[in-house]
């Protein structure tokens, strides 16, 4: 059992930065994935960024590869989902998920077993 929550989002203009947080806590005795997923309206659910904890991110989205970056601090129990140069298009509900790590992080949200509940990211032009 695994409790994400996250914060940081936020309205930002365009051009401009969030760092979102996503709380871990509960069992974290297993090896698992951590993956930051988006949806925006009229939009399917995308990966954003999956990496296994403790280790440097091994997935970004090629719409924000070079933008977003994924950090962790092991003694908050936190990660952290750096975003720089926002966009208009980046507008969406974001939330960060736990998965069983089996050598590789899906980019899928079906293999993720445990989500926050989402923060709002609001990019205005």
């Amino acid at each position: 059992q695994v409790h994400l929550v996250e914060s940081g989002g936020g309205s930002v203009q365009a051009g401009g930065s969030l760092r979102l947080s996503c709380a871990v806590s509960g069992d974290t005795s297993t090896s698992y994935c951590i993956g930051w997923f988006r949806q925006a309206p009229g939009k399917e659910r995308e990966a954003v960024a999956t990496f296994y904890i403790g280790e440097r991110s091994l997935y970004y989205a090629d719409s924000v590869k070079g933008r977003f970056t994924t950090s962790q601090d092991n003694a908050r129990h936190t990660v952290y989902l750096e975003m720089n140069n926002l966009k208009p298009e980046d507008t969406a509900m974001y939330s960060c998920a736990a998965g069983s790590y089996g050598g590789s992080c899906s980019l899928h949200a079906v293999f993720y077993n445990y989500w926050g509940q989402g923060t709002q990211v609001t990019v205005s032009s």
